[in-house]
Protein backbone atom coordinates (compact mmCIF):
# COMPACT_ATOMS: atom_id res chain seq x y z
CA UNK A 1 0.00 0.00 0.00
CA UNK A 2 0.95 3.40 -1.00
CA UNK A 3 1.30 6.48 1.65
CA UNK A 4 -1.24 8.32 0.02
CA UNK A 5 -3.48 4.94 0.25
CA UNK A 6 -2.86 4.86 3.82
CA UNK A 7 -3.73 8.42 4.23
CA UNK A 8 -6.62 7.83 2.18
CA UNK A 9 -7.74 4.74 4.38
CA UNK A 10 -7.01 7.04 7.50
CA UNK A 11 -9.72 9.61 6.49
CA UNK A 12 -12.28 6.97 5.05
CA UNK A 13 -12.25 5.31 8.07
CA UNK A 14 -13.34 8.94 10.30
CA UNK A 15 -15.74 10.05 7.64
CA UNK A 16 -13.85 11.57 4.73
CA UNK A 17 -11.55 13.98 6.83
CA UNK A 18 -8.78 14.41 9.09
CA UNK A 19 -7.17 16.63 11.27
CA UNK A 20 -3.27 16.38 10.64
CA UNK A 21 -2.57 15.45 13.99
CA UNK A 22 -5.18 12.39 13.55
CA UNK A 23 -3.50 11.64 10.60
CA UNK A 24 0.02 11.98 12.36
CA UNK A 25 -0.95 9.68 14.61
CA UNK A 26 -2.62 7.09 12.40
CA UNK A 27 -1.43 6.71 8.82
CA UNK A 28 1.79 5.46 9.95
CA UNK A 29 0.05 2.45 11.63
CA UNK A 30 -1.67 1.57 8.60
CA UNK A 31 -1.77 -2.15 8.27
CA UNK A 32 0.22 -2.99 4.58
CA UNK A 33 1.48 0.54 4.08
CA UNK A 34 5.34 0.87 4.39
CA UNK A 35 6.93 4.49 5.76
CA UNK A 36 10.51 3.79 5.80
CA UNK A 37 11.46 7.77 6.06
CA UNK A 38 12.51 9.78 9.17
CA UNK A 39 10.07 12.42 8.85
CA UNK A 40 6.28 10.79 8.32
CA UNK A 41 4.52 14.28 9.52
CA UNK A 42 6.51 15.83 6.70
CA UNK A 43 5.54 13.25 4.12
CA UNK A 44 2.21 13.34 5.38
CA UNK A 45 1.78 17.24 5.01
CA UNK A 46 3.40 16.62 1.28
CA UNK A 47 0.56 14.36 0.47
CA UNK A 48 -2.22 16.33 1.38
CA UNK A 49 -1.33 19.35 -0.36
CA UNK A 50 0.06 17.88 -3.53
CA UNK A 51 -2.33 15.08 -4.26
CA UNK A 52 -5.99 16.01 -5.89
CA UNK A 53 -7.77 13.42 -3.86
CA UNK A 54 -7.40 15.81 -0.82
CA UNK A 55 -8.56 19.09 -0.48
CA UNK A 56 -8.33 21.64 2.69
CA UNK A 57 -11.28 22.73 4.14
CA UNK A 58 -9.71 24.67 7.21
CA UNK A 59 -6.14 24.98 8.51
CA UNK A 60 -5.16 21.76 9.52
CA UNK A 61 -8.40 20.22 8.30
CA UNK A 62 -8.32 18.16 4.95
CA UNK A 63 -10.89 15.80 3.53
CA UNK A 64 -11.10 13.49 0.33
CA UNK A 65 -12.73 14.87 -2.81
CA UNK A 66 -14.79 11.87 -3.19
CA UNK A 67 -16.35 12.48 -0.13
CA UNK A 68 -16.77 16.29 -0.59
CA UNK A 69 -20.24 16.16 -1.27
CA UNK A 70 -21.30 14.02 2.17
CA UNK A 71 -19.04 16.08 4.80
CA UNK A 72 -21.27 16.63 8.11
CA UNK A 73 -23.07 20.32 8.20
CA UNK A 74 -20.34 22.16 10.39
CA UNK A 75 -17.56 21.36 8.28
CA UNK A 76 -18.70 23.36 5.06
CA UNK A 77 -19.63 26.97 5.95
CA UNK A 78 -21.81 28.32 3.17
CA UNK A 79 -24.98 28.95 4.41
CA UNK A 80 -23.51 30.11 8.19
CA UNK A 81 -24.10 33.86 8.96
CA UNK A 82 -21.38 35.74 10.45
CA UNK A 83 -21.81 35.57 13.98
CA UNK A 84 -21.71 31.44 13.50
CA UNK A 85 -19.34 31.40 11.22
CA UNK A 86 -17.09 33.59 13.64
CA UNK A 87 -18.09 31.16 16.75
CA UNK A 88 -17.39 28.06 15.28
CA UNK A 89 -13.40 29.52 13.84
CA UNK A 90 -13.57 30.57 17.37
CA UNK A 91 -13.91 27.15 19.00
CA UNK A 92 -12.44 25.31 15.72
CA UNK A 93 -8.94 27.27 16.28
CA UNK A 94 -8.87 26.58 20.44
CA UNK A 95 -9.20 22.89 19.59
CA UNK A 96 -6.23 22.72 17.31
CA UNK A 97 -4.08 24.76 19.68
CA UNK A 98 -5.45 21.82 22.71
CA UNK A 99 -4.67 19.23 19.98
CA UNK A 100 -1.30 20.40 19.30
CA UNK A 101 -0.77 20.42 23.14
CA UNK A 102 -1.26 17.41 23.97
CA UNK A 103 0.77 16.15 20.75
CA UNK A 104 3.47 17.64 22.14
CA UNK A 105 2.79 15.87 25.20
CA UNK A 106 1.56 18.90 27.45
CA UNK A 107 -1.29 19.08 29.80
CA UNK A 108 -4.07 21.32 28.01
CA UNK A 109 -6.60 23.26 29.66
CA UNK A 110 -9.65 25.35 28.09
CA UNK A 111 -11.92 27.35 30.30
CA UNK A 112 -15.63 26.18 31.56
CA UNK A 113 -17.05 28.54 29.76
CA UNK A 114 -15.83 26.82 26.52
CA UNK A 115 -15.91 23.68 27.06
CA UNK A 116 -19.03 22.37 25.56
CA UNK A 117 -18.44 24.22 22.54
CA UNK A 118 -17.79 21.98 19.72
CA UNK A 119 -14.72 21.06 17.78
CA UNK A 120 -15.13 18.96 14.38
CA UNK A 121 -16.80 15.34 15.94
CA UNK A 122 -16.50 15.94 19.75
CA UNK A 123 -16.56 19.33 22.34
CA UNK A 124 -13.63 21.02 23.90
CA UNK A 125 -14.13 19.21 26.84
CA UNK A 126 -13.32 16.33 25.21
CA UNK A 127 -10.00 17.58 23.64
CA UNK A 128 -8.78 19.24 27.15
CA UNK A 129 -6.54 17.31 29.42
CA UNK A 130 -7.16 19.30 33.15
CA UNK A 131 -10.91 19.37 33.94
CA UNK A 132 -9.48 22.10 36.51
CA UNK A 133 -6.46 24.63 35.94
CA UNK A 134 -3.81 23.61 38.13
CA UNK A 135 -2.65 26.18 41.20
CA UNK A 136 0.72 26.59 39.36
CA UNK A 137 1.84 30.15 40.29
CA UNK A 138 0.61 32.64 42.60
CA UNK A 139 -3.20 33.16 42.84
CA UNK A 140 -3.24 36.32 40.88
CA UNK A 141 -1.00 34.51 37.99
CA UNK A 142 -4.00 31.53 37.90
CA UNK A 143 -7.09 34.31 38.11
CA UNK A 144 -5.31 35.74 35.20
CA UNK A 145 -4.12 32.74 33.21
CA UNK A 146 -8.09 31.40 33.84
CA UNK A 147 -8.82 33.56 31.03
CA UNK A 148 -6.91 32.62 28.66
CA UNK A 149 -8.60 30.16 25.21
CA UNK A 150 -6.25 27.42 26.01
CA UNK A 151 -3.07 26.81 28.49
CA UNK A 152 -0.63 24.39 27.75
CA UNK A 153 1.27 22.47 30.73
CA UNK A 154 4.53 20.72 30.90
CA UNK A 155 5.74 18.80 33.74
CA UNK A 156 7.44 21.56 35.36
Amino acid sequence: MYQYEAVAKVMEDNGGYATLKHLYEHAPHVEGSEWGTKTPNASIRRIVQRRDEFFKLKPGLWALEAHREDLPDHLTTEDVDDDQQAEYNHSYFQGLLAEVGNMRVADTWIPAQDKNQKFLDRTLGDVRTFDEIPEFSYERMVRRARTVDVVWFNDR
